[in-house]
């Protein structure tokens, strides 16, 4: 297939264009243009003239550029570029702040009628007002929940009405009830660590700080003659170091003796399973 001059010509100017900006900007923001005018365009453009360039083109001719330029000038970093460009999208390239950059263009953001097949990116709100539509259209509404009253002869709807609400990203169905948990116990000891860390006391950290404050009421205790119920305990034991010996041996000697029984018991069975034996042995 033979290409027309002027389209080669442009193809040739539109692919210089796109490796010269791939050389001279560092920095590339990939927009969406759906729903996008040609008027609301060419006043983002005027906007970020000067330290930005809005491009736009065939995703094909786009890739193809990309990938040629990587080739010849070893620049791999630029073919992450290449799996982005799905859909209606544009290049931004610019040499300023990319804060800056995204607020310019939202300042251009307008208002969109609703169309078949359309996916509504914000929430679509109608407002209380007039309908104009006779006092025979209630019944429409009725099916629809949305309270309305007659004044004048016409329908006029009372409160705001959501047709349509932000919806999740897929990734946060994927979440367990151990995945927020496990977000919510970080939190916590955040704040816990942060309340501790400058001695204010909240909900969280209050546990902690009961803990320390018995710990340091009962080093004063053990360390001089002053004395609450709490601490008496452990003042005894330190009094008398062979109680933890007894405490200890306590433990072992019952765990020991079941251990004793359990082997009997074993014992037991062995030798009648071995009598069963030797009687059914006997009349074979």
């Amino acid at each position: 297939m033979v290409l027309n001059p002027v389209k080669r010509q442009k193809k040739g100017q539109y692919d210089q264009k796109l490796c010269r900006l791939l050389d001279e900007c560092s920095q590339i923001l990939i927009v969406a243009a759906d729903n996008v005018g040609s008027t609301q365009m060419q006043s983002i453009r005027q906007g970020l003239r000067g330290d930005s360039i809005v491009l736009v083109g065939k995703n094909t001719m786009m890739k193809r550029s990309i990938r040629l330029h990587a080739d010849n000038t070893n620049n791999n970093a630029i073919r992450n570029l290449i799996p982005l460009l799905v859909g209606n999208v544009g290049l931004i390239f610019t040499k300023g702040d990319l804060k800056e950059v995204r607020e310019e263009i939202a300042k251009y953001k307008a208002g969109a009628p609703a169309r078949v097949g359309l996916v509504a990116p914000i929430n679509v709100v109608v407002p209380p007002g007039n309908t104009g539509l006779d006092p025979s259209q209630t019944s429409f509404f009725q099916v629809l929940n949305i309270p309305t009253k007659i004044n004048k002869d016409t329908v006029e709807i009372i409160t705001a009405v959501d047709l349509i609400k932000k919806v999740f990203s897929p990734e946060v169905l994927n979440l367990t009830e151990g995945d927020l948990l496990v977000k919510f116990a970080n939190g916590v000891s955040m704040v816990a660590s942060f309340s501790l860390a400058i001695s204010f006391p909240t909900l969280a950290a209050a546990p902690h700080m009961f803990v320390n404050a018995y710990k340091n009421a009962l080093f004063v205790a053990v360390a001089s003659d002053y004395s609450f119920p709490q601490a008496e305990k452990v003042k005894e034991f330190l009094k008398d170091p062979s109680k933890f010996a007894v405490a200890a041996a306590a433990p072992a000697s019952g765990a020991a003796n079941k251990e004793k029984v359990e082997q009997c018991e074993e014992a037991k069975e062995v030798e009648e399973e071995s009598e069963e034996d030797l009687v059914a042995g006997l009349f074979d």
